[in-house]
């Protein structure tokens, strides 16, 4: 499924195989899940990189060949491919356990073609191991939901009471993390939105209500999920002294200027950029011990459309493609 450029409808064509170079494999595409990201790429409100491109950065995949050069992987194992598919491995950032930031990154579905595919090529670096009891299909919301989730996770510390500003893919995976650690997740939804507030009661958060609601008492930490710069501030007052709030997108509109009282008393406001390959290792051992669950609605790589508005719909399951 191809994207011609920004705003215009994906378009099912049928082009040659490509050819992995060397350090890349050539994978079966076996899933793939649809990510807000995803649209922000479709709609054109991430600036345009490529056209026409193939998005997906979800991907789970079985190894086809390979382009030589590489150790570690072989014909038939089963892989995740990431947001964060290339880095120089040179620079500062990559040599200090910080290729996340590195400022050549490439990233699957937008710089390099992901996998709204049958077959794709990645950077054999960048292929994480598929814990075995993983399906395809349940694995593929781990590669950027759970991931990019867990990682703005551990940026919140030991805290305790946990706020989750926006109650969608990566909330609902980064509730049974915390829960596995202990802590006590409280779920902020939009106004009124009963039916997501009861589904995070359910999941095991202590409270759930609406994002401008004060939690029933003061949190350690919250983590802003939804792209609203609006909540920034909303998270600030959650928050107790000492406390952390954590924008885990990677677009988000602007955030509306606030007292500083809200940010004093040694408050700390950060935001969360891509992951890192140690990231991917980390999650998705513990994905397997919890083990964690991904909440799924299946699409054939042909009804493409369905699977885009499902996911702009934003409901209880992420949509996932499977080239039948």
């Amino acid at each position: 499924m191809v994207l011609a450029a920004p705003g215009r409808p994906l378009e099912a064509r049928e082009v040659a195989d490509p050819e992995p170079g060397p350090g890349q494999v050539l994978l079966d595409v076996a899933a793939c899940a649809v990510c807000r990201t995803d649209l922000h790429i479709l709609d054109g409100v991430l600036p345009e990189r490529r056209s026409p491109l193939v998005p997906g950065h979800q991907v789970v995949g079985t190894v086809a060949a390979s382009g030589g050069g590489i150790d570690g992987l072989s014909a038939g194992d089963i892989v995740g491919v990431p947001w964060l598919g290339w880095t120089c491995g040179t620079c500062a950032y990559c040599t200090s356990g910080r290729e996340n930031l590195c400022p050549e990154a490439r990233f699957t579905g937008y710089d390099l073609d992901g996998g709204y595919a049958e077959r794709m090529v990645a950077d054999a670096r960048f292929c994480l191991p598929v814990p075995t009891g993983f399906g395809a299909v349940d694995a593929a919301p781990l590669l950027c939901a759970g991931l990019i989730g867990c990682r703005a996770l551990r940026f919140t510390g030991d805290a305790r009471r946990l706020g989750l500003f926006g109650f969608g893919n990566a909330a609902r995976l980064v509730t049974q993390v915390a829960l596995h650690e202990g802590r006590e997740p409280y779920a902020f939804t939009r106004p009124g939105d009963v039916e997501t507030q009861r589904l995070a009661l359910a999941r095991g958060c202590v409270w759930a209500g609406d994002s401008t609601q004060a939690p029933p008492e003061p949190l350690d930490a919250a983590i802003v999920f939804a792209a609203v710069g609006d909540l920034v501030p909303l998270a600030l007052a959650a928050v107790a002294p000492g406390g952390s709030v954590v924008c885990a997108e990677i677009h988000m509109s602007d955030i509306p200027s606030f007292r500083y009282e809200l940010l004093w008393r040694e408050r700390v406001l950060r935001s969360v950029a891509n992951l890192t390959r140690a990231d991917g290792v980390e999650l998705l051992a513990l994905a397997a011990e919890i083990p964690l669950l991904t909440d799924v609605e299946v699409f054939p790589l042909g009804r493409m459309d369905e699977a885009v508005q499902a996911a702009r719909a934003g409901g209880a399951a992420t949509p996932v493609l499977v080239p039948l």
